[in-house]
């Protein structure tokens, strides 16, 4: 439970007490007040504007606790600071408000009205988290038997059930109203004076509500002058506080625990016993309890206190009880499956009955059944002497029919011979038939070969001709060339008369060398024209 939870559970007394017509709604000057107080209390700067601005677009009628709570959440919770503000003060403002309406103890009260008060912070720290606040049986049983630890007494668990056992209690819970009208009645502390019960519900108040893990005188150690001084101890989650005496008014020191601080049981020395050191990162502590059960007990509250510092946790109670929550929710799931598992069972053993029910008429049926059978089986052997008789009839009939259709097989045999003669030569027939077809497929493949082959062959000719095409017309090119050089020589002959002896030569060979060609070319020009003329006869 966080501490806007806890606050939330306080105010919510507060608000209800202010409810006086409890219609669920306060009006705004009332609702001034309260904001007024809690910002005083949770040391809060004021901001008297912050509600009419909030609810300026609401009439001047009363509040509803859902109206109320944005206001709450956003200008007061919101701003609250753990460490700025005394926890008390403002269960104090919240328990004046709502104790002038509903606490109004008959007769004679034991409850001193400061145990009241502590009583209903025990109980909204132990209470259900959810509205209208309540505390189950278990925690109220709880709380009473710390009380009773604290004052060395048994708890009367008789007078416990019987409040219990009232059908308001079973069905919702305790109220805080119901809880203190039962504190106050006696009937669970009958014989003990009152200073006792006040004395027990301080302590156990200062343990749960205040995380006072716990107290008691000790000496210790002085650092400088290291002299032995009793002081009054606190020890609280992450700190060990000492005071000059129990009345904790004058605090002398403050000892912060952490992960790196740790104890350790020291021999007994200097005139003292059942010694004990806590060591810190920059110093250690030397303490001396009363007794050895003294130094256990606080050497285990030490360390628990360590535990939970380096585990996060700020109250061990608040962790007990989200366990002792948890332990409920088990055991509630644990009776839910137990009672499943009854069910079962129970529906288990109706269905065996009921199979039982039914095998007992079934053995009933079974027991007609047979004495049917036995009737049916005497008119059965009757009906097969009959039977018998007239199949003896039947079958000197059937002896008589069998000689007549031996004779109408044996005719029917013989043409079912042909037939499979004649089936024969028709499967034979069929076969050539296969053979010859399988013949005519492969000429036409054949043929098909042959034709392909064919345009082949047409194909290569066609290219074949386009090459000689080619080749003749290259030849022509190259006679009009020779031609043409044919005519520059003459040109230069003509032209250069002078060195004819020299170049007579050259024109001899240039001679030879066209006659060689032309020979070639003539020689080229009949084998084209041989070729062609047998490309046409094919």
């Amino acid at each position: 439970m966080d501490l806007r939870s806890e606050l939330l559970k306080s105010i919510w007394y507060a608000f209800t007490a202010l409810d006086v017509e409890k219609s669920g709604k306060v009006s705004k000057s009332q609702l001034k007040v309260l904001s007024h107080n809690l910002y005083t209390v949770l040391g809060i700067p004021h901001d008297p504007a912050a509600l009419e601005e909030h609810f300026r677009d609401d009439d001047d009628g009363p509040v509803s606790s859902q109206g109320y709570m944005p206001y709450l959440n956003k200008y007061i919770l919101d701003k609250v600071v753990e460490g700025t503000f005394i926890k008390e003060n403002v269960d104090e403002l919240c328990w004046t408000l709502t104790a002038k309406k509903n606490y109004r103890p008959e007769g004679k009260s034991i409850l001193p009205g400061k145990d009241a008060f502590r009583l209903w912070c025990l109980f909204i720290f132990l209470s259900e988290d959810r509205y209208p606040l309540v505390i189950i049986p278990d925690e109220v049983e709880y709380l009473l038997k710390k009380i009773c630890m604290a004052m060395s007494v048994e708890l009367n668990l008789v007078e416990l059930e019987d409040f219990i056992s009232q059908d308001s209690v079973q069905q919702n819970g305790f109220s805080v109203w119901a809880f203190l009208e039962m504190m106050n009645s006696g009937k669970l502390t009958r014989g003990i004076v009152k200073e006792t019960i006040s004395m027990a519900i301080e302590e156990v108040y200062r343990e749960i509500v205040g995380d006072v893990l716990k107290e008691g005188y000790l000496w210790k150690k002085g650092q400088l002058r290291r002299n032995w001084t009793e002081r009054w101890f606190t020890l609280k989650p992450s700190t060990l506080i000492y005071f000059t005496s129990e009345d904790r008014k004058d605090r002398k020191g403050n000892i912060q625990l952490d992960g790196n601080c740790c104890v350790e049981v020291l021999p007994d020395r200097d005139g003292k016993r059942c010694m004990f050191c806590l060591k810190t990162l920059t110093k250690t502590y030397e303490l001396s309890a009363s007794d050895t059960k003294q130094r256990q007990e606080w050497t285990t509250a030490i360390q628990t206190a360590i535990r939970l510092h380096v585990e996060g946790k700020k109250s061990l109670h608040k962790d007990l009880k989200l366990k002792r929550r948890d332990q409920r929710e088990q055991r509630e799931k644990r009776r839910e499956a137990k009672e499943q598992e009854l069910q079962r069972l129970r529906a288990l053993q109706e269905e065996r009955e009921r199979k039982m029910a039914e095998l007992e008429l079934l053995k009933e049926a079974q027991r007609q059944a047979q004495a049917l059978l036995e009737q049916d089986e005497l008119r059965r052997r009757q009906q097969h002497e009959q039977l018998q008789q007239a199949l003896e009839i039947q079958l000197k009939e059937a002896e008589e029919a069998r000689a007549s259709m031996q004779a109408e097989m044996a005719l029917k045999e013989a043409e079912a011979e042909r037939q499979r003669t004649r089936i024969k030569e028709l499967e034979a027939m069929q076969q050539r038939l296969e053979e010859a077809l399988q013949q005519e497929i492969k000429a036409r493949q054949d043929e098909e070969a042959f034709r392909y082959a064919q345009a082949r062959l047409l194909a290569e000719e066609e290219e074949k001709m386009k090459a000689l095409m080619s080749l003749r017309e290259e030849q022509e090119e190259y006679i009009q060339r020779a031609q043409r050089e044919k005519q520059e020589l003459r040109e230069e002959m003509e032209s250069k008369s002078r060195s004819l002896e020299d170049a007579q030569t050259q024109l001899e060979e240039v001679r030879a060398n066209r006659y060689r060609v032309d020979q070639d070319v003539v020689h080229r020009y009949s084998s084209l024209q041989c070729h062609m003329t047998l490309q046409k006869s094919f």
